[in-house]
């Protein structure tokens, strides 16, 4: 008996990279899952196609579980309204839904453009809001559901050319963690999940030489896209129903639990600060524990990390 058997989990990008294998993983652990999949390129620049979120479905099928496919957009809120019909027509309700669907559309930020910053914020941000507002009136009248949300390093530790990624990433961890709280008392959680795989996303990452083409070679051996799949899945059982609120990371065989922003230093002046005295006394007080620009490593990995959507 599989860790979701009689649930019924929606996936979201889930006819390629991670969230195919969320969608493979799920079932395999006994869930009757809705495969969704826009079916668009990366940049989400098409009008996509049904097929890759059937063809996982049709895999799921063929292996003895139950599934259905869905290619509406997660930046429709109607739509998503709909998927969560088609869960409840098809399998009889819903439990957990698991949100890796993304695009990118890099570029400095000096040179981004509107089209550029709202795509990428449509599809991550509102699409997070979309899957959350429209299942998360069902999950507490159910006193029931799990949310699984996909943040990003990019967002957590910065990267150079992803401002509207890393801006959207970083309010999914504050949307998630915002869910978990007003959950609690009807059995609602929320996690996010900032994971480092072998995608096409991190295949998107130019080569610029034989160092970066030889580090890509390592990457796709070591950090499959079934590795957080699995830690997602598992977050989205009932045996997981006591985590909430946290904020995970995935690099090959490594979970990672991040650190959540808390006060580090504080500085006071009883009399009241002046620009001068702030930039004499508090600046200099906290300056030892700020924080510099670089990329911090990702355990797992031996080098810092470069230029690496997630």
């Amino acid at each position: 008996m599989g860790a979701l058997e009689g649930k019924v989990v929606l996936v979201t990008g889930g006819g390629n990279g991670i969230g195919r294998d969320c969608a493979l993983i799920a079932a395999q652990e006994g869930a009757k899952v809705v495969v969704n999949d826009l079916g668009g390129g990366l940049k989400g620049e098409d009008e996509g196609s049904a097929g890759p979120a059937e063809a996982v479905a049709a895999e799921i099928r063929a292996a003895g579980g139950q599934a259905v496919s869905n290619s509406d957009s997660v930046t429709d809120l109607d739509a998503v309204y709909g998927m969560v019909e088609l869960a409840k027509k098809e399998f009889g309700g819903l439990h957990a839904v698991i949100n890796p669907a993304g695009i990118l559309r890099d570029v400095m930020f000096h040179k981004m453009t509107e089209a550029e910053w709202d795509a990428v914020i449509n599809v991550h941000m509102r699409g997070s809001f979309n899957v959350a507002r429209a299942t998360i009136e069902l999950f507490r009248e159910q006193n029931d559901g799990a949310y699984m949300f996909f943040t990003s390093t990019s967002g957590l530790f910065g990267n150079i050319g992803q401002a509207n990624y890393g801006a959207a990433k970083m309010g999914i961890a504050g949307l998630s963690r915002i869910i978990a709280m007003e959950g609690a008392r009807n059995n609602v959680r929320s996690n996010c999940l900032a994971p480092v795989a072998w995608t096409r996303m991190t295949q998107s990452v130019p080569i610029k030489d034989e160092a970066a083409a030889a580090r890509r070679a390592v990457m796709a051996e070591k950090i499959r896209a079934d590795q957080p799949a699995r830690f997602s899945v598992a977050m989205v059982t009932p045996a997981a129903a006591h985590v909430s609120g946290q904020i995970f990371g995935s690099s090959g065989e490594n979970i990672i639990l991040y650190s959540q922003p808390r006060p580090i230093e504080t500085v006071t002046k009883e009399e009241g600060w002046t620009v001068q005295s702030i930039l004499d006394e508090a600046v200099p007080k906290m300056a030892p524990k700020f924080f510099d620009l670089n990329r911090g490593p990702i355990p797992g990995n031996n080098q810092q990390q470069a230029k690496q959507p997630a």
